[in-house]
């Protein structure tokens, strides 16, 4: 069975990047990241890349005069490395409608919360903020309704006494390098069917 193509796209650090990445070269999925994309030059999860000999580029978008020329790029690059799956791992920009579609059924996301909770920025403050005993993380795909796509799976933590939005984000990070590996995996294996607007998990 052939491996699935993934292009990765990232704003800064990339470690959910770096998990799937690893995830890719040890076999644990049937997949391999082809390419890394970033749009801003000095996102530090392109060294990564490079060093494990991944093709990386970047698509600044300060570079250019509207969005709609930006994802024409962001799309050129893309479609560059023919890929079978795109994954938002950290990409810090609102996507149009336009190219939301292009990508339709093969494009995640990982969001740090448990949606519907909490879409869009500042997640964690959020919840400290409204005083959640829980919080997490969600893999979905993505649609024109940011942060509103067909859930796939999610991953929960506790919100303790004293936390902060640091302390929470790190226990959900360790979640998000746990789970989106494991979605990636079942993407790759054909395992993941929506209907009528809702994702499941088919059974191996």
């Amino acid at each position: 069975m052939a491996l699935a193509r993934i292009t990765i796209l990232i704003s800064g650090r990339g470690s959910n990047m770096m998990v799937l990445i690893d995830a890719a070269r040890a076999g644990a999925i049937q997949g391999a990241v082809t390419q890394v994309i970033s749009n801003r030059p000095d996102a530090a999860g392109l060294d990564y890349a490079r060093r494990h000999g991944i093709a990386s580029a970047v698509v600044d978008h300060r570079a250019f005069a509207s969005r709609a020329l930006f994802e024409a790029a962001l799309a050129e690059t893309i479609d560059r490395s023919e890929p079978d799956l795109v994954v938002l791992a950290g990409f810090m920009r609102i996507l149009g409608d336009a190219f939301v579609q292009r990508y339709e059924g093969r494009m995640l996301n990982i969001h740090p919360s448990l949606l519907p909770a909490y879409p869009g920025t500042d997640t964690h403050r959020r919840a400290l903020d409204d005083r959640a005993t829980r919080h997490g993380c969600t893999v979905h795909f993505v649609t024109a309704d940011v942060d509103g796509g067909p859930i796939i799976a999610q991953a929960e933590v506790p919100v303790r006494p004293g936390d902060d939005p640091a302390t929470l984000a790190a226990r959900v990070l360790v979640e998000e390098h746990r789970l989106l590996p494991k979605v990636v995996g079942w993407f790759c294996e054909g395992r993941i069917a929506v209907e009528d607007g809702r994702a499941r998990v088919v059974e191996a």
